[in-house]
């Protein structure tokens, strides 16, 4: 396991947050948010916070780079439930040369509901592992 980061349950300790509702079809029968609904949040944030540090996926798709799950972490605390907004809360955790971390805080109305780590390798398009860009790297410091 790579994973090597304990998330804050404290929202001021991340660097973005990334607001979305959550929808009936990602529901139980109880309206409670089914818990395979959640890595699509994680993934909505994620790109969105690239994408606000002017590093939108698709350019780095065009430029030869990719940024693979390898391994994804989620600690349900309450249920999310139909029609809430949740706050997605993400920061860069932890760095090597070819892989990054990242911490989640899921909240609604600033109550946790979740913690998640999501462990991401750089590849090129062919699937080769590669060296982060140096503007990640300077995220973490």
């Amino acid at each position: 396991m790579r994973l090597a980061v304990d998330p804050s349950t404290d929202p001021s300790d991340y660097a973005y947050s990334h607001a979305l509702r959550a929808r009936f079809a990602e529901t139980d029968a109880m309206g409670i948010v089914h818990h395979a609904s959640y890595l699509p949040y994680l993934e909505e944030a994620r790109v969105a916070y690239l994408r606000d540090l002017g590093h939108p996926y698709t350019v780095l798709r065009e430029e030869g780079i990719d940024f693979s799950v390898v391994e994804v972490f989620v600690q349900y605390r309450r249920p999310l439930r139909f029609d809430e907004v949740v706050d997605v809360h993400l920061s860069v955790a932890a760095l090597t040369a070819a892989t990054m971390q990242l911490a989640y805080l899921l909240t609604v109305h600033g109550e946790v509901r979740a913690t998640a780590v999501t462990v991401h390798g750089c590849v090129r398009t062919d699937g080769r592992p590669t060296r982060l860009p140096g503007w990640v790297r300077e995220l973490a410091g």
